[in-house]
């Protein structure tokens, strides 16, 4: 079977660059389209682009986070720096509010270092070369990433699969139940006809003519070859693999739409049609569970 992936998963890849290291993680997790998002240093701006294409050749769909850290260039690795633009803006204020109302003040440094902002991390100087290494460490994580995707999508498959037969099969045990019941629907008919009447003369062959146009109404022939038709679709689109999301999703409106038509003919019509509801009822259900695994497809 082809490859079908999940749209959850997680990975992380690391490649040494000067004194320390690149360290590239990638989460993903369900969306309607591709929704990519970059959390790294401004440093390593310069090499977003890259990485949103790199992206976008490795996955179809699905929130995608990549997160990026990179190794401090600072003295000690860690040291934050002064917002010196704003301390001398803190300054002159200080100090022209002091000359304004004739106080003879200080500045203090404690207070002004405690404003929010006035500490930032430390610039960081990436050196040459980072591009490349930093790519390459994202590929790594978006191949461990999809590997991840495709052992839980081959999980979700299976499922998937022992479902859609189940709708296959509960779509032939209802042709048999219609194909044996066929008269008694009929019948039925004839009598709700006769009953709606109410003992008026009618022409019998009327009376005939218009129990068949009912009979073909309420007949669920078509349904049911419509429904064995898609499951089959389906059984042969999980085969295929590849991104089948979206084309699930409308297959699945589909089913549902066949087997809530056949759940509208049948009520009434006696011991034949109670237990063709329970095998479309039992198929809704399949569908339902289908349906909810495919959300998390890409």
């Amino acid at each position: 079977m082809s490859n079908v992936r999940s749209m959850t998963g997680f990975a992380r890849a690391r490649r040494a660059l000067g004194d320390g290291e690149v360290v590239v993680s990638v989460k993903s997790v369900n969306h309607r389209g591709l929704d990519i998002h970059v959390r790294a240093p401004e440093a390593a701006d310069p090499f977003e682009v890259a990485m949103r294409a790199l992206v976008k050749s490795h996955i179809g769909r699905g929130h995608i986070e990549i997160r990026i850290s990179v190794p401090s260039s600072s003295a000690d690795g860690s040291a934050p720096l002064i917002n010196h633009a704003m301390l001398e803006q803190y300054l002159r204020s200080f100090q022209d509010a002091a000359v304004k109302h004739g106080l003879n003040a200080v500045p203090d440094l404690n207070t002004a270092f405690r404003f929010p902002g006035m500490f930032g991390p430390a610039e960081t100087e990436l050196p040459e070369g980072t591009e490349a290494i930093l790519l390459d460490a994202l590929a790594e994580a978006l191949h461990q990433l999809n590997a991840f995707r495709e052992r839980e999508g081959a999980e979700i498959a299976v499922e998937m699969q022992k479902h859609a037969a189940q709708v296959g099969d509960g779509a032939e045990k209802m042709e048999e139940i219609r194909l044996s019941a066929v008269w008694l629907f009929q019948n039925r008919l004839t009598e709700k006809l006769k009953e709606l009447l109410k003992g008026a003369q009618v022409d019998p062959q009327r009376l005939a003519q218009e129990a068949a146009i009912l009979a073909d109404r309420s007949d669920i022939g078509e349904e049911l070859a419509r429904l064995k038709i898609h499951s089959r679709q389906l059984l042969g689109l999980i085969e295929s693999g590849g991104e089948i999301g979206k084309k699930l999703d409308f297959l699945l409106q589909e089913m549902n739409r066949e087997t809530n038509t056949i759940l509208s003919k049948t009520g009434g019509a006696g011991e034949a049609g109670l237990r063709i509801t329970e095998l479309a009822l039992a198929a809704k259900a399949a569908i339902e569970k289908i349906r909810e695994q495919a959300l998390n497809l890409e």
